[in-house]
């Protein structure tokens, strides 16, 4: 009988040092990916865009040289950007797993597998098609019709208030409260 007890404790023993080991991994796994940043810049190098490991904007850099691009542009481009960097992330997942809890770890796995599907590749970059620039509405102060003003009413008539009376002036040297005490 004795033997059938030191071999559960051992075998209790090893689940918990099996434990205490996946957890240290678990721990510094998710220590190395929350501070994990993802960066994509244009090709011209006038945006660039900052994203952290759950896929959040951290960061958006606009150069002064946009000014002369249309914003339709500019936004198209950063959007782009950002579903660029956000699908770099389960890569950046994939290399800390393997630093730190390997390859064949299955929780570790399914974590890349799933932000493989949160933040699938952007699709493939296109001429975005934006209206010419003489095909534009323009919203300028001239286009717009004004409606005509409002019917001007007349202020309300100012409200009088009743004329105070006056207390009359009782000259005795009774009080000050109008009057003898007793009568």
């Amino acid at each position: 009988m004795p033997d059938s007890i030191d071999a559960s404790d051992a075998m209790i023993d090893n689940w918990t040092k099996r434990l205490e080991e996946n957890a240290a991994r678990y721990q510094a796994l998710a220590d190395r990916v929350q501070g994990q940043t993802v960066t994509e810049r244009s090709k011209d190098g006038t945006v660039q865009v900052t994203v952290d490991s759950r896929g959040l904007l951290k960061n958006l850099v606009i150069a002064e040289t946009v000014a002369g691009k249309r914003m339709a542009e500019v936004s198209a481009q950063v959007m782009q950007l950002v579903q660029r960097a956000q699908a770099r992330i389960p890569e950046v997942l994939q290399q800390a797993m393997t630093e730190t809890t390997g390859t064949g770890d299955q929780a570790a796995a399914e974590i890349v597998r799933e932000a493989r599907s949160t933040f699938p590749e952007p699709p493939p970059e296109a001429e975005p098609a934006f209206p010419e620039p003489d095909r534009v509405r323009r919203f300028l102060p001239e286009d717009t019709e004004q409606p005509p003003p409002p019917p001007r009413m007349p202020p309300p008539p100012p409200q009088q208030q009743p004329p105070r009376r006056r207390r009359p002036v009782d000259d005795s040297d009774d009080d000050d409260f109008g009057g003898p005490i007793l009568s």
